[in-house]
């Protein structure tokens, strides 16, 4: 059985995923087998596994840092917010159904046994697990059959360091509070503490440093600042709003839908140089873009129907007559079409008509796809007939399928391996289900291309950029953390 170090945080958004992930990458560089673990996450944000299973992106990332491919145990629990108080749950890939807080509070303590197992068969054939924690310890209220925070370090028998984000001000008090509302022995597990997102001259911050270690009897490990590393963001609070802010780019105007999901479809879009991505909630910030997507979501048509009531629709239609090209990518490929279908109840059910912008009709259904898929984009007319050709390698993850209108023969966009094809393409309207689409760098210089920027960057490489990104990340870690008193704290465990 492998060694494990858990990283807890004051509240959300503290920077335990963007610790975690370096500390994986610093792990690696030093010859470790390491493996991320978090019991339980909340996202709309999630990957297909090789073996066609479902995880949250936060541990894929973690996993390329690592150096390994994904895997299910990484996340065993998945929880896709459908509503304020609902969520799809998704336990070691597989949709268990949807519940509402009430019904997974007294459905979890079965989920134990599920995550033991996982972090075990992990921990077996790793020399290190990194272990993630959730919102914070100090939520009380949920401490019973806890198994994302404390009770997750008690299973793993993990020593725990506890990150606070000094960017939201109140840092030592998030702290100290935090500590005080842990029982004794969770108190114990603690060995070190982390400020994190610092910005600015340390040494005006070491007389609270000194405090905070005396007042808690825990050292400070380490003040992490504000790294400028391009690493893939867990949840739609780092999306940026607004207009474009560069003339000589390639403008992409991505709608943001108020249930968006998998936004990291954009990611290597916004790394190429020659490319400026932005996120849209209003006719007013669309401009005049080159070209507008509609990204996945998970509640396509209570979306569809915002996008109609904000007066994006229309907007959308006025910059396509424009001569502004329309990319659809899983739900927003749904709603370019005719018709959409629900009578098997999976969003309340009924039918509404689409934006009629690709002649093609969904129906959704109760099974959800989920596959990883190579193929090539098929002969394309339109703007985006240099992408013709292009390799792509991505997955589909959504709970409906799309068919052509009975009275149209709509052109297929992506010829898939071995049979089928996926997705629509008519008079510079495209519409896809893969995931992924935009990572692949003969789809970003055929678009680069299309629009006529291709001088711009023809050796852009999204994979090794993001290698170079980890390195970043990992470098600026060990300039900042006590690297030897974490690698004793593993060593020594509890």
């Amino acid at each position: 059985m492998g060694r494990s170090l858990m990283v807890q945080g004051t509240m959300s958004n503290a920077g335990k995923s963007l610790l975690v992930t370096g500390l994986c990458r610093i792990l690696k560089q030093d010859g470790y087998r390491v493996a991320p673990f978090k019991s339980q996450n909340m996202a709309l944000n999630s990957f297909i596994t090789a073996d066609g299973l479902e995880m949250g992106r936060a541990q894929v990332v973690q996993a390329e840092a690592c150096g390994i491919e994904p895997d299910v145990l990484m996340n065993p629990i998945l929880l896709k917010p459908t509503t304020n108080t609902g969520s799809q749950v998704i336990v070691h890939g597989e949709v268990r159904g949807d519940m509402d807080a009430r019904e997974y509070f007294a459905y979890k303590h079965e989920l134990r046994g599920e995550v033991v197992e996982s972090f075990e068969t992990l921990s077996s054939s790793n020399d290190v697990v990194l272990i993630e924690g959730a919102g914070s310890p100090a939520e009380i209220n949920l401490r019973q059959d806890d198994f994302v925070n404390m009770g997750m370090a008690r299973i793993a028998r993990s020593p725990v360091l506890l990150a606070g984000n000094i960017d939201c001000g109140g840092v030592f008090a998030q702290l100290v509070g935090t500590l005080t509302l842990l029982e004794e022995d969770e108190r114990a597990m603690v060995k070190g503490l982390i400020v994190n997102r610092f910005r600015g001259d340390v040494s005006i911050l070491e007389p609270g440093l000194v405090q905070l270690a005396g007042i808690t009897g825990k050292p400070v490990v380490g003040v992490v600042p504000v790294i400028d590393a391009d690493i893939e963001a867990e949840d739609s609070m780092s999306l940026r709003h607004g207009v474009a802010s560069r003339t000589d780019a390639l403008d992409v105007a991505v709608i943001a839908l108020p249930k968006i999901s998998n936004f990291t479809d954009f990611a290597a879009l916004d790394a190429h140089p020659a490319v400026a991505v932005r996120y849209v909630r209003s006719p007013e910030e669309l401009g005049r873009p080159d070209m507008v997507v509609l990204p996945g979501t998970k509640s396509t048509i209570a979306d569809l129907k915002w996008l109609r009531t904000c007066g994006l629709e229309a907007a959308m239609k006025r910059a396509h007559a424009a001569g502004c090209v329309i990319f659809g990518l899983c739900g927003g490929f749904q709603m370019l079409g005719t018709r959409l279908l629900d009578e098997a109840g999976v969003e309340g059910g009924g039918s509404i008509a689409g934006m009629g912008l690709l002649e093609v009709n969904t129906v959704f259904q109760k099974q959800k796809h989920r596959t990883r898929v190579e193929g090539v984009v098929q002969p394309v007319t339109g703007r985006l007939s240099p992408l013709s050709g292009a390799h792509v390698d991505g997955y589909e993850i959504h709970m409906g399928a799309t068919f052509p209108d009975a009275a149209a023969h709509p052109m297929g966009f992506v010829q898939l391996e071995g049979d089928g094809s996926d997705g629509f393409h008519a008079d510079d309207v495209y519409g896809t289900y893969l995931h992924g689409f935009f990572d692949s760098t003969q789809v970003i210089d055929g678009l680069l291309a299309s629009f006529g920027k291709e001088e711009a960057g023809r050796t852009f490489d999204y994979h090794a950029y993001k290698e170079t990104q980890y390195d970043t990340l990992a470098t600026a870690m060990r300039e900042s953390l006590d690297m030897d008193f974490i690698y004793r704290t593993i060593e020594e465990g509890l």
